[in-house]
């Protein structure tokens, strides 16, 4: 009966501790994260990494693919845009010398 009980809180706490593994690797990736399903919609911030950097057509892609947008635009000062909301487009605010200001979706 004691061998039961033992064996049964063994069991119990293994249980209880698989449970707070994380699982993956947990060395951080350089690469953006694409969200798991967002069926095409913007997630501005799988593409804050490009702030601060220089626009250019790689930059725009790479955080198209990180934010997991279907498309993407890079907005210059005083540039003329619509002002629908996409939710599947991704914007990429620049300064005068081209430098990405802000990540926003619409």
């Amino acid at each position: 009966m004691f061998q039961t009980r033992a064996s049964l809180a063994t069991l119990l706490v293994a249980v209880v501790l698989a449970g707070c593994s994380t699982g993956g690797n947990s060395g951080g990736s350089k690469e953006p994260s694409v969200p798991a399903s967002n069926d095409g919609r913007c997630e501005a911030s799988g593409a804050d990494f490009a702030i601060g950097k220089p626009a250019s057509a790689d930059l725009l892609e790479q955080a198209r693919k990180g934010s997991g947008s279907q498309m993407a635009r890079i907005l210059k000062p005083h540039d003329v845009v619509t002002l629908e909301y996409r939710s599947e487009r991704l914007n990429l605010n620049v300064d005068e010398r081209g430098v990405v200001t802000r990540v926003n979706c619409g």
